[in-house]
């Protein structure tokens, strides 16, 4: 997994409320096992047409957001069904980091296990960052995780909080696979002792 330090990036604005996995992506792309090829399907039914063209007035298909990596979102982001796909298209797509007033748990979770870092903001921080976002893409926000801090593009800083053990996360890059692979040497300490312990197991 990447490591999430500092990021500094074009937000989009998407105030919706409510913004569900199978908004974020619909279920028919949902057969894939693959991290990756995700990020064209992103909000598929929001961003296309039926035809395939582009919604012109979907705010990741105009010009100023094709390349934000962050979202500044409406309430409950992530609610409805458990799908991981969901970050995963997020990630490839390109999008680092969602900026709400809350989520729902298990999308929560699965940011973190993605490099994703999600943040929750009481409502009148959100909409100031939502009010930067609208601004387009001269309108660039610094998010530190380190510091724990978010920086509009007009210098004002806003702080928010996470819990420590998630920060050491994402700050180190590591997964589920990747913090069990920090204890390596224990696990192969503790399967040697195992066998001569046990050799008919």
């Amino acid at each position: 997994m990447d490591k999430f330090t500092h990021l500094s990036g074009i937000a989009a604005p998407m105030p919706l409320v409510n913004i569900d996995t199978d908004m974020i992506i619909p279920k028919q792309f949902l057969k894939t096992i693959k991290r990756s090829g995700l990020g064209k399907n992103l909000f598929d039914e929001m961003r296309f047409n039926q035809d395939g063209t582009e919604v012109a007035d979907f705010v990741l298909n105009r010009p100023a957001y094709r390349a934000a990596t962050i979202l500044v979102a409406g309430d409950n982001f992530g609610c409805g069904s458990s799908r991981e796909h969901a970050p995963w298209a997020l990630a490839d797509f390109g999008i680092r980091c969602v900026i709400s007033t809350s989520f729902a748990d298990i999308f929560f979770n699965n940011c973190f296990k993605n490099g994703i870092l999600p943040i929750v903001l009481p409502e009148a921080d959100r909409d100031l960052c939502m009010r930067d976002a609208e601004k387009g893409a001269n309108a660039r926000i610094e998010v530190d995780l380190e510091a724990q801090t978010i920086t509009l593009s007009d210098g004002q800083a806003i702080r928010f909080e996470i819990d420590p053990f998630r920060k050491h996360c994402l700050l180190n890059g590591l997964d589920d696979i990747g913090l069990t692979m920090e204890k390596a040497g224990s696990i192969a300490a503790f399967e040697t002792q195992a066998l001569q312990s046990r050799p008919w197991v």
